[in-house]
């Protein structure tokens, strides 16, 4: 069984997600960690519960899903999975947090890119990887069957859709990856996003507004 521990980190209240097995195997995925509190926060959770990090996973590398990047890399030592299409956003983080008012020093670690219809396992759980391109150019989305989840980052929201006016966005590819993708997941779906509450597919499917 996995379980799903979400944190709701830094000025833009991103969702940073722990999963993990019974085992304590773990996937640490979007560390956007900014604050040293949030750091303690995050840390002591895994601290607390014996987690071993096997992997540092991204749905997409907009700089608040990977403020806590650098940290979590240098404190547990794992490759941090990545698709190569979002590798030009992951480049250019630098430049975007000074358009935010901070300094954030290039992410110096090992990378590994990742692709759909490649799996990650945990123990015996198994997760697809999607390509959910549109927000990002290199969006992905992280999809349980046993557990009836997916993780799909800033691509798809309680009642809305992620942006599509930053660099690289596509609205029509956004739109076509959730509904040739996430809306061909079962209805109970729970649906963890980037920001705000959890959802589920059927819901979406029923009460989105942008997916009519």
């Amino acid at each position: 069984m996995l379980h799903v521990k979400s944190f709701a980190f830094n000025p833009f209240s991103e969702n940073t997600y722990v999963i993990y097995n019974d085992e304590k195997d773990a996937f640490l995925i979007d560390p956007g960690n900014m604050p040293e509190a949030e750091t303690e926060t995050l840390n002591d959770f895994i601290k607390i519960n014996e987690l071993k990090i096997r992997n540092i996973l991204l749905t997409h590398a907009h700089i608040d899903h990977i403020i806590g990047l650098q940290w979590a890399y240098d404190a547990f030592s794992v490759p941090v999975l990545i698709h190569p299409d979002e590798m030009q956003i992951l480049d250019r983080a630098s430049f975007t947090a000074k358009n935010y008012g901070f300094f954030f020093p290039a992410f110096k670690g090992k990378l590994q890119h990742l692709k759909e219809g490649e799996t990650l396992t945990l123990g015996s759980e198994t997760i697809e990887i999607y390509d959910v391109p549109g927000h990002s150019p290199g969006s992905v989305a992280f999809y349980n069957q046993n557990n009836g989840f997916v993780i799909s980052g800033d691509a798809l929201f309680m009642m809305s859709i992620g942006r599509t006016d930053l660099y690289k966005g596509d609205y029509d590819q956004l739109i076509s990856s959730i509904k040739t993708k996430l809306l061909t997941l079962p209805d109970h779906t729970k649906v963890y996003s980037g920001h705000g509450e959890t959802t589920s597919i059927g819901f979406e499917k029923e009460y989105n507004p942008f997916l009519k």
